[in-house]
């Protein structure tokens, strides 16, 4: 028997089995008598069988209904790039009767997150796939979701040890240590740094606590007599004068001031507000590839963006919910994906034809 032609039938033939005790070793579900399932198994190791499940459920006439809670990428435009990749994992896994249902709430707002939270779980799906960037609100949630055996992944923001099928996603804290390395490399002497959180509160936000803490570790590191001073603000955009006002008073506050680090994909708030006030010698490290992010790096006032790539963490979510419920694969707890450091220099090899056109009408009107 060679893996080309061998069909569970033949396995059951050889085994002495019926064909139902085969599929139950093979996918590792019922009871099978441990002499019966070690005689399957060494048939099965000695033939090299991979089954074919995608041409079972290609063949299945189940209906796989996975739910997504997403932000609203019309509020916020980072998540236009994971709501792309969801779509592009569905367009492939249509055939195999895959579907997903997207429950999208306004980031901003913790109540459209529990309202839409609540609206899923209603719903019972199969699966889930989920940005829980409100911390605190979404712990209730899994422990419905674990109570019902819904698997759960997650992307963007890892929340352990609360039972996610798997987390999708950069590794928040070594990204961080990232940051400072490359502030480090780039620096004479010790300064002053900045570390800027935008629109989102540390005290429910744990991905961002994880980048500022793996800042701190760097410096704390390589700078064991404190000279680099590192200090911290939160701002939130819904009120531009007080925005302005504390951001105004954090660097005219800190003289030595040569780094700003902002943990989100707001960089370009804080760099337009330099290039408004003429202040050239601070530099910013932020995240991801918005068009409006690249216009700056682009002019050098941001100088590395850590690329997340958010559309990829939007595929990879969904293909991890199909892996394991509707292929029976095994799935990794966790899938981090690389830290891509760009800069102007490499920054069109992250681009596709269409980012490359949004960024040109970017730069045109600016």
């Amino acid at each position: 028997m060679n893996n080309k032609t061998i069909r569970i039938k033949d396995i059951a033939l050889k085994a002495k089995v019926s064909t139902g005790t085969v599929d139950r070793v093979i996918h590792n579900r019922g009871k099978v008598a441990e002499k019966v399932r070690l005689r399957i198994q060494k048939i099965i190791d000695d033939s090299n069988y991979e089954p074919n499940l995608m041409a079972r459920a290609l063949g299945s006439k189940k209906q796989y209904r996975f739910a997504a809670l997403v932000p609203d990428h019309e509020i916020d435009s980072y998540w236009h790039a994971p709501k792309e990749g969801i779509e592009l994992a569905v367009k492939e896994l249509r055939q195999y009767g895959i579907s997903v249902e997207p429950f999208v709430f306004n980031p901003f707002n913790v109540a459209s997150y529990i309202e839409k939270a609540t609206e899923l779980t209603a719903t019972n799906p199969e699966g889930i796939f989920l940005s829980p960037i409100f911390y605190h609100e979404t712990l209730p949630f899994f422990e419905k979701w674990k109570k019902a055996h819904i698997p759960f992944v997650l992307f963007n923001t890892e929340i352990e040890d609360f039972g996610p099928l798997s987390y999708i996603g950069q590794d928040s804290y070594q990204s961080g240590k990232l940051a400072g390395k490359l502030m480090h490399y780039g620096q004479s002497e010790p300064c002053s740094i900045l570390v800027v959180h935008i629109d989102e509160k540390t005290s429910n936000a744990a991905h961002l606590v994880k980048k500022e803490n793996g800042l701190r570790d760097y410096f704390g590191q390589v700078d064991a007599d404190k000279h680099y001073a590192i200090a911290t603000l939160e701002l939130d955009r819904s009120d531009p004068s007080d925005f302005s006002q504390k951001l105004s008073q954090a660097i005219d506050s800190t003289p030595d001031l040569k780094h700003i680090f902002v943990t989100t994909s707001k960089a370009h708030h804080v760099a337009s507000f330099l290039e408004d006030r003429h202040i050239g010698h601070i530099k910013i490290i932020g995240y991801d590839l918005l068009s409006q992010n690249l216009h700056y790096l682009k002019k050098g006032t941001i100088g590395f963006l850590i690329n997340q790539n958010p559309k990829r963490q939007g595929y990879l979510g969904i293909k991890q919910l199909a892996d394991f419920l509707v292929f029976r694969k095994k799935v990794a707890k966790l899938k981090f994906l690389p830290l891509d450091i760009v800069t102007q220099e490499n920054l069109n090899y992250y681009l596709d034809e269409e980012e490359e056109t949004v960024m040109e009408e970017t730069v045109a009107n600016a």
